[in-house]
């Protein structure tokens, strides 16, 4: 993957940025920079973690010095805030009403039973078990992503964007819209060492639609990162079970 990547994708989003910008009623774009340097410095240390944590003696053939470092980003940013800011980030055992993690859970498992019956139709079958797969899925994507992504991305781009939107007492705004396709195009959309962009509309539109957004709504109507974590990695662990049915 070329260096410019993540500024491809912070380009394909910058419509949205400038539309909510100019909808919102007082915008910070102060947050909007600290969301950009933290989207790029969180990207740069995956992208170069293994040249900055080395694990090749351990013969790992997944980025787990990227994970790894990305997590370590994210907990110092966490832990250098107020404890109220943690909240807001998600980083807190506290949930919301159980009206609205019944609602959280369920728009998630309706989501994921069509993501499973649909995976279950197109993905290829008879993969071979890998205990590094079922580990590292198991973990480290839902782990880093979900504290990067519906953590710290959405806690500076509410901060830039203050949301307006409620439903069922949950409030919503730009900034949520802008983590769940970005979410999608960093997964489809990657410039190569050569410099050609490689595109994969069908995977930004699925992702966005039916993993990102099932994740997001039960973010935020559980109040937490724990549920979306779990709720995560139980999508990549499925992804991982019906390649090897």
């Amino acid at each position: 993957m070329s260096p410019l990547s993540p500024f491809i994708w912070i380009l394909v989003i910058s419509p949205l940025l400038f539309l909510a910008h100019f909808k919102t009623e007082k915008s910070n774009l102060k947050y909007v920079a600290f969301f950009i340097l933290y989207f790029l410095a969180d990207t740069f240390l995956q992208q170069y973690g293994k040249i900055l944590l080395p694990l090749d003696f351990l013969g790992l053939k997944f980025n787990w010095s990227g994970k790894i470092l990305s997590l370590i980003l994210g907990l110092i940013i966490i832990f250098s805030v107020s404890k109220e800011e943690r909240i807001q980030i998600g980083f807190t055992s506290q949930t919301n009403s159980k009206a609205h993690l019944k609602f959280g859970l369920l728009f998630f498992l309706g989501f994921t039973l069509f993501d499973f019956v649909f995976k279950m139709i197109l993905f290829p079958k008879g993969g071979t078990f890998d205990l590094e797969t079922f580990l590292f899925q198991g973990t480290m994507p839902g782990l880093t992503e979900e504290i990067a992504v519906r953590g710290i991305w959405l806690w500076l781009l509410n901060k830039a964007f203050a949301p307006k939107w409620n439903y069922r007492g949950i409030k919503f705004g730009w900034s949520f819209i802008i983590v769940t396709i970005l979410f999608g195009v960093v997964h489809g959309m990657v410039l190569d060492q050569d410099l050609h962009l490689k595109l994969d509309l069908i995977t930004i539109v699925y992702l966005t639609l039916i993993s990102s957004l099932s994740v997001g709504v039960l973010r935020c109507f559980s109040g937490n990162l724990i549920y979306s974590i779990l709720g995560h990695n139980t999508i990549n662990l499925m992804n991982a079970l019906i390649r090897i049915l």
